[in-house]
């Protein structure tokens, strides 16, 4: 059974500082209100939330490990030597490659970028990953991005062949240790930045090497575009300088100058100004869509190509792919969804485990996601080959952590690790039972009181009246929304309908509300099935301006609806 949220409203900040700060920046009381409740509670800490700047970027030096792998990178670039670009096959992992790529060659290297294959080589450095990666030629120089953190046994080989290594990461380092080389930059290493991914780290070794030695003909905005993609899609916290990234990356997005986004944009129906939401669901599902089924060499390239008619090509075929990916995610979908009606309710009391043979690796993260806010339980979906090894995506709820379960049941799994949210599993098909009623001990262990009810968290209660387009002026400077800073969920009490609902392409509903002589529209999407209580009603929100035939208007897209209290 699908599991019923519980309304949460976040208490109301000081009203005299709300007023106070309003006055001083001449906004809407309420998204004032709005960031005071997101921790920016002085003036100074509101202008850097409210309008980010590249001038408060940190120093790149800060960051351990960018000092040595500056300087090694330098010493390649007057060396003339040979460097390979080994990544992961995710939009981070992609987008990484994509600004080394962009960075060595405007120093005058050639670098050789490599992606792993998921179902050949695997997640990370591997012994084959590194010898393909090679084609024949070894190099003077690898460079490991978002991925080789926890690769110590790949390191020492690298070393023992004579190749330096740079690892430019953001993955958990493992508690028995990390790789040796020559420079490992990981935010999870240091004191700050721990919110970065990997490509947040790349955007600060280029900055630090374009410190110590000036390129007058590259641009580093330009490519903060790329920034965002992996920002947004890695679906790291956007606080500190990802917002920032985000921020301007999505601005920049809007007038790109690389001919694969330009065509990639297209083909997903993208328009200015671009969103946060455009990237998580229009863009990075396509550019993770090749390395999901097959190589995401075709997402490099797209991000690479300068030929906008060889660019069309390849988003084209980018967007095949990803219709393809998703029939086999709701082909899996499905099943698990009968695996876990079939299992006993103490085998999915605490955590939710499925696992069958056949199921494509490429799509068990994002079933595994969708179950997991479905039912609000940590969730593995696994993927079991011909040879009986599971290889499966596990993704968690607030509170619980998933390295923290994988480490406590190392001995039922061949290999497990990533964050506390999202992390991958090896297991054997017949360890599959006990690595459930393992991870079931581990969230049980973990769990508070109310950790396993969902909770619909309200920011902020609002009248109808309030709605208004200058209200929606002040409210873009809360942009961009996700991780750490999502989009604000309004709730307006005591709500009546004036007029029945409209059933819209025979899933949504359309509404027309009324409260105290204010009438306002909202959408319910895929609502048709929902048995709505009788008004007088609450209703849970968000905003966005809806622009159709020349008019603006404020919109409402509907999360819940309860009966009023």
């Amino acid at each position: 059974m699908p599991a019923v949220n519980k309304w949460v409203v976040t208490p109301p900040p000081d009203p005299d500082l709300v007023r106070e700060y309003a006055s001083a920046f001449g906004l809407a009381p309420v998204v004032v209100s709005l960031a005071l409740q997101r921790g920016h509670q002085n003036q100074e800490q509101l202008e850097q939330f409210l309008h980010p700047r590249l001038k408060d970027l940190g120093d790149p030096f800060s960051l351990p490990g960018v000092a040595s792998a500056v300087q090694r990178i330098l010493e390649a670039v007057d060396g003339k030597q040979s460097v390979v670009l080994y990544g992961d096959y995710d939009v981070d992992g992609v987008s990484s490659i994509t600004l080394l790529y962009a960075i060595l060659r405007a120093f005058g290297l050639e670098p050789r970028p490599f992606l792993p294959t998921r179902l050949e080589e695997g997640y990370g450095l591997s012994v084959k990953g590194i010898e393909n990666s090679f084609e024949g030629d070894p190099p003077d120089l690898l460079i490991a991005a978002d991925c080789g953190t926890n690769s110590r046994n790949e390191a020492l080989l690298l070393r023992e062949m004579g190749i330096d290594l740079i690892i430019l990461d953001h993955h958990e380092p493992s508690p028995d240790g990390v790789a040796e080389c020559v420079a490992l930059v990981n935010p999870k290493l240091g004191d700050d930045f721990h919110y970065l991914c990997t490509a947040g780290v790349v955007f600060k070794i280029i900055h630090a090497l374009m410190k110590t030695r000036p390129l007058t003909d590259f641009d580093l905005k330009s490519y903060l575009d790329i920034v965002a993609l992996g920002t947004i899609a890695d679906i790291v916290p956007l606080e500190g300088e990802n917002r920032l990234f985000a921020r301007r990356g999505l601005a920049q997005l809007d007038r790109t100058i690389h001919p694969g986004l330009i065509a990639l944009k297209s083909v997903a129906g993208v328009s200015s100004p671009a969103r946060a939401h455009d990237v998580g669901f229009k863009l990075g599902p396509r550019l993770n869509a090749s390395g999901r089924l097959d190589t995401a060499a075709a997402s490099l390239n797209l991000l690479l190509c300068q030929d906008p008619a060889e660019a069309r090509a390849l988003a084209v075929a980018l967007d095949l792919q990803n219709r393809e990916r998703q029939e086999l995610e709701l082909a899996t979908r499905e099943e698990a969804e009968r695996i876990i009606r079939d299992l006993p309710a103490a085998q999915r009391s605490h955590a939710i485990v499925v696992g069958s043979r056949g199921w494509h690796p490429g799509v068990v993260g994002i079933v595994a996601s969708r179950i997991s806010k479905q039912y609000h339980r940590p969730t593995f979906v696994i993927g079991i080959d011909e040879n009986g090894l599971g290889k499966g995506s596990g993704r968690s709820i607030p509170g619980i952590s998933l390295v923290q379960a994988l480490d406590s049941c190392r001995e039922l799994i061949a290999a497990g690790g990533g964050h506390e949210m999202a992390a991958g599993v090896s297991v054997r098909e017949e360890n599959i039972d006990a690595f459930r009623e393992a991870l079931i001990r581990s969230v049980t262990e973990q769990a508070g009181a109310d950790t396993l009810v969902p909770k619909l968290h309200i920011d902020t209660t609002i009248r109808l009246s309030e709605l208004s387009l200058d209200l929606l002026d002040s409210y873009e400077l809360l942009r961009p929304f996700g991780q750490a800073n999502p989009q604000p969920l309004f709730m307006a009490t005591g709500v009546r309908l004036a007029g029945e609902p409209k059933v819209i392409k025979e899933r949504h509903l359309k509404f027309r509300f009324e409260q105290n002589g204010t009438e306002q529209e909202g959408i319910f999407f895929n609502a048709v099935e929902i048995e709505l209580p009788r008004p007088p009603w609450d209703i849970a929100f968000t905003i966005d301006k809806n622009e159709f035939r020349g008019r603006a208007s404020v919109n409402l897209v509907l999360s819940a609806i309860r009966k009023a209290e």
